[in-house]
């Protein structure tokens, strides 16, 4: 890894052999695969943190998951596989008691449970344990916070990217002979120039595979005690009414704090009207569960729809089933191999989970040794 002094600009351009633009799970993942070999790399990460959409902040020690809250070892290897050589641990997602179901009349009926199959798990620490377990293994030197990227230029040798606004000179230029595109398609299509231009086949491809969690709306409520359980229920609710349409239980393992944990059902363009959903949602938790649902001592919640690093305007119309994900036009790697794709969004299995970010990081990383 260097820097040198690009005598037209004045600029100091910084060079290494791969630069994985996103700080998401697939850009840490490959970074992690990368630090065990000689090659150099940076990541660059719009955000002001690491994770992308792996969101957890913290109440009394618990991390509530307003991103991404379970994997499933049963059909995930590399999840379970890098949590148990990570030395992290799961729980199984707790669904001992009944159910409620809120039909669009609004009358609330007690219903049986709905046990997931195959077993749906939580990680201790929230999937935050995951990101930062991740990070420990990348050198602090290889990590670029606050760098939209703007460009990508494909060069003789290489590509050039550029972070900053595309309205304005460049705030930092970085070289590298290959990059890995570790962000959802639709993103960087709408808001990356790319120089040449892509193919119109690969750009409308990359603009139609819609990006998982984006029109979304999460919410995690934490208690004291998990009063719904001493009832009977096992915090599973469903609502054909809203403004939450599914709520699960989002508790530590063993010990307080005590949660519940759902999706907001309103549309994103819907939601975009109303500046604050929080009443709606404990009034509708109190009417599921009593009224203590309506009193926690903590309450987070967070649009995706919102972050300009996530979703589109495209993203705003809701996803009315899981989409069927693959690399966009087929292509895993654009550019005579300059470009490669990564992120969930672009594998053909998993697609959409934490398992399809990690199949993609390693398909990109395998593609970079090759």
């Amino acid at each position: 890894m260097g820097a040198s002094t690009e005598k037209r600009t004045g600029k100091m351009v910084e060079s290494c052999d791969t630069i994985i633009i996103g700080g998401g799970l697939s850009g840490l993942y490959a970074a992690h695969l990368l630090s065990a070999t000689t090659t150099s790399f940076l990541i660059l990460e719009a955000r002001d943190r690491l994770g992308g959409r792996i969101l957890s902040p913290i109440y009394q020690g618990f991390y509530s998951d307003l991103g991404p809250s379970w994997y499933w070892p049963a059909i995930q290897p590399r999840m379970a596989h890098l949590i148990h050589r990570l030395g992290l641990r799961g729980y199984p997602q707790f669904e001992t008691g009944l159910g409620r179901f809120q039909p669009f009349t609004g009358a609330v009926r007690t219903v049986r449970g709905y046990a997931t199959k195959p077993s749906s798990w939580r990680l201790c620490g929230g999937m935050h344990a995951l990101v930062e377990k991740l990070r420990d293994t990348i050198p602090e030197k290889a990590i670029r916070l606050n760098r939209p990227v703007c460009r990508i230029e494909k060069q003789t040798a290489g590509v050039r990217v550029s972070v900053g606004d595309l309205e304005a000179p460049p705030r930092a230029c970085y070289d590298a002979r290959r990059v890995v595109l570790a962000l959802p398609p639709r993103l960087a299509a709408a808001t990356i120039l790319f120089t040449p231009d892509l193919s119109h086949r690969v750009e409308q491809a990359m603009l139609k595979i819609g990006t998982w969690m984006a029109g979304q709306a999460k919410f995690c409520a934490l208690y004291e005690t998990p009063f719904w359980r001493q009832a009977g229920f096992s915090g599973q609710a469903f609502s054909e009414r809203g403004p939450v349409n599914e709520i699960h239980d989002g508790s530590s393992r063993e010990a307080p704090p005590y949660g519940l944990t759902g999706f907001v059902g309103i549309p994103a363009v819907q939601r975009n009207q109303r500046k604050d959903l929080t009443e709606d949602i404990l009034q509708q938790l109190a009417l599921l569960f009593g009224k203590q649902a309506s009193h926690p001592t903590a309450f987070f919640y967070h649009d995706w729809a919102r972050e300009r690093f996530t979703a589109t305007e495209y993203d705003q119309p809701p996803m009315v089933a899981h989409p069927h994900y693959c690399p966009p036009a087929e292509q895993t790697a654009i550019w005579d191999g300059v470009l490669l794709f990564a992120g969930t969004e672009t594998a053909r299995e998993q697609g959409g989970y934490l398992e399809g970010a990690l199949f993609t990081a390693e398909r990109a990383v395998n593609l970079l040794r090759s």
